[in-house]
């Protein structure tokens, strides 16, 4: 009873959190005169990307255990957060859109900025699938590949930017729907927001590590592995940020800021996490979970663009991105 309400209690303080951050990003995003693209897919996807980014290093660098159960949360960290973003967080954003919209709803995301971004992670995340299917000893070919990765990134970030201008004129600029929250009590300024966006990323990350806190517990009995674990357990908690805040945005109809939330940061966390990973652990896939995530990972993203380019993106077809996540649950029970 106490577990269950330990994370009733870190589900509200993140939704809580996640409110803020939103109305911050929002509120920026807006006196900036960025795009819904560049605030959902880079300020959006890297803020809430902090979470599960600190996990893997923490775990890898200054981990208390075994090197090779450092390595394993490490690794089902890293591959974890673009599965469960591909295939839970899709799913349950379409979910809730489906409930509040009615499940025909058809999803309008920027075209050219969702397109970027499935075509800039199917192209890097398979590089890193290729990458851990090479021998340990490899090294200067993983370094090779975490460069490469790295240098996608940044091309990826300059080439969305360069766009923002061009897609505000469009009509895609970012717009609050309502005022900044501390604005009302210490008035409106990007002081103000920074500090509002900074106060709800703290509070999300603590929501989010007491979220893994009581998952931990109730997970205590199973008898799996560090990786399969790390893989199911620690993304659920750490992408925790990016689901509510894509929620959020999609009940209002804000499809391309809750589009970019999940799509940047699997972009993010499809290149620069896993290109950390290469440079300080040794990268290889040694059991079939970890392949099994990344390859869903994949196809999840594919799904996706599919979807987009058939103009079937409705809640109905995109709740098939949650069947790739079962399907991976089904793995687990089937092997253990």
């Amino acid at each position: 009873m106490d577990i269950i309400l330990s994370l009733l209690f870190a589900l509200f303080v993140v939704f809580i959190a996640a409110q803020m951050f939103t109305n911050a990003l929002e509120y920026m995003g807006e006196r900036m005169g960025l795009s819904e693209g560049v605030t959902g897919s880079i300020f959006a996807a890297i803020g809430t990307a902090m979470p599960e980014t600190i996990v893997p290093i923490v775990a890898i660098v200054a981990g208390g255990a075994a090197e090779h159960i450092n390595h394993a949360v490490g690794m089902g960290a890293i591959l974890g957060a673009p599965f469960m973003l591909g295939t839970l967080s899709l799913c349950l954003m379409a979910l809730f859109a489906g409930m509040k919209h009615g499940w025909d709803h058809q999803f309008t995301p920027e075209p050219s900025g969702l397109k970027r971004d499935l075509t800039v992670f199917g192209g890097a995340f398979s590089l890193v699938i290729i990458a851990g299917l090479l021998p340990t000893d490899w090294s200067w070919v993983h370094l090779l590949c975490a460069i490469i990765l790295l240098v996608t990134y940044c091309l990826y970030l300059l080439i969305t930017i360069r766009a923002s201008s061009a897609l505000v004129a469009d009509g895609h600029g970012t717009e609050a729907d309502d005022p900044l929250y501390l604005g009302r009590i210490m008035g409106d300024s990007n002081i103000i927001a920074s500090l509002q966006l900074l106060f709800a990323l703290v509070i999300l990350i603590l929501g989010a590590q007491l979220f893994v806190h009581g998952i931990e517990q109730g997970a205590a009995i199973l008898s799996i592995s560090a990786l399969v674990l790390s893989l199911l357990i620690v993304p659920v908690a750490t992408e925790l940020p990016e689901k509510v805040n894509s929620i959020i945005w999609v009940r209002r109809k804000r499809d391309t800021l809750a589009f970019g939330n999940i799509t940047g940061a699997m972009v993010f966390q499809g290149t620069v996490i896993p290109a950390i990973g290469m440079m300080i652990m040794p990268w290889h896939f040694s059991e079939v979970y970890a392949i099994a995530a990344a390859a869903l990972a994949v196809v999840g993203a594919l799904w996706l663009w599919f979807l987009h380019q058939t103009s079937r993106l409705n809640a109905v077809m995109l709740l098939g991105n949650g069947l790739l996540y079962a399907l991976f649950i089904a793995l687990v029970i089937f092997l253990v």
